[in-house]
């Protein structure tokens, strides 16, 4: 009987936690959304689904030792546990086979998805050096927004002396919006530092 009660007492502890960007999500963007695009139904405002985090390999797809770094430094960054990418296809150009290793990925969801947004907008990017906005155009025409990080050393979780190299990836925003200006004016919400074009 008492394991049955830590149990639940642990259930309502995680779903009491709110991320900060959730929170101003459902008390200012949607109101503003909802005026902006004129929507009739609160649900039709477009949301965030997921945020995926891909890392390519490259010269390091043979080496153990370094693919273990980068899932460790993408495991910090993310919050989550990585996995590897295999190639579906050989490519005798890029002396890669078929299930070779060639890069790392995390598919963030609910609260780790808020936390890693906030965590990027106000935290990691401000970082950059030379930091005038991320642009504006990168979108897949279904309200998807897609973006590159040069180097992983903008995040806090990183520690300088333990990077072996510096290493990008791209970072994806996944969104149930259907157009891109309605992506735009979500993510721009949300707090997304876009440059002014």
């Amino acid at each position: 009987m008492a394991v049955k009660k830590t149990q639940v007492a642990k259930e309502t502890a995680t779903e009491k936690y709110v991320s900060r960007v959730k929170a101003r999500y459902d008390a200012e963007v949607v109101p503003a959304l909802m005026k902006e695009f004129n929507y009739k139904n609160i649900n039709e405002v477009p949301k965030l689904v997921k945020i995926t985090i891909n890392g390519g390999l490259g010269d390091i797809k043979d080496n153990a030792k370094s693919i273990q770094q980068v899932q460790q430094e993408l495991a910090q960054i993310a919050g989550q546990k990585p996995v590897l990418t295999t190639a579906k296809k050989s490519v005798a150009n890029f002396k890669v086979r078929q299930g070779m290793n060639v890069g790392v990925k995390v598919t963030l969801r609910g609260n780790r998805m808020y936390d890693f947004f906030d965590k990027l907008v106000s935290i990691a990017l401000p970082r950059v050096r030379d930091f005038k906005g991320v642009p504006s155009k990168s979108f897949d025409g279904r309200g998807n927004y897609a973006m590159g990080i040069k180097e992983q050393l903008i995040f806090p979780e990183i520690q300088y002396d333990q990077v072996d190299k510096v290493r990008g990836f791209d970072i994806c925003f996944v969104t149930t919006a259907k157009t891109d200006e309605e992506a735009r004016g979500l993510l721009r919400a949300l707090g997304m530092p876009f440059k002014a074009n």
